[in-house]
């Protein structure tokens, strides 16, 4: 018989939180909102190709300031997923999968994700392209 005081399975009450936990969430949600983002890209080609004025209502709407929060979100998980995706090869090869290479790791991840997206969209504000 089960105990009804227990959880099933371990469950998000019993685990302390901790980095690679929350890279972990991170790199499915990050990967989750790429899907967005391809549908994003897809209604800029469909745009593109519809004529000026519905690519130019796409401009605008994508140049609002929620769809450049959009935006801005979606450089950010590309760069994260790019970064969380090279960690997991890397333990793949049955490297860094002690618990201080890990943190480090996953430190890293976020640290190149923040800095490569501050830095893209820099050029982009600098050159006039946002």
């Amino acid at each position: 018989m089960i105990d009804a005081d227990r959880p099933l399975s371990p469950h998000v009450q019993v685990w302390r939180w901790h980095l690679t936990m929350f890279t972990s969430i991170a790199h499915r949600a990050s990967g989750a909102g790429l899907y967005a983002g391809a549908l994003i890209l897809a209604g800029w080609a469909v745009a593109l190709a519809s004529g000026s004025a519905v690519y130019d209502s796409y401009r605008h709407l994508m140049g609002s300031p929620l769809g450049k929060v959009v935006l801005f979100l979606l450089t950010l998980g590309v760069f994260y997923h790019l970064a969380n995706g090279i960690r997991h090869l890397v333990w793949d090869s049955g490297r860094g999968l002690d618990i201080k290479s890990a943190n480090f790791s996953a430190v890293v991840a976020i640290a190149f994700a923040i800095v490569a997206t501050l830095v893209i969209w820099g050029i982009a504000i600098t050159t006039g392209a946002v």
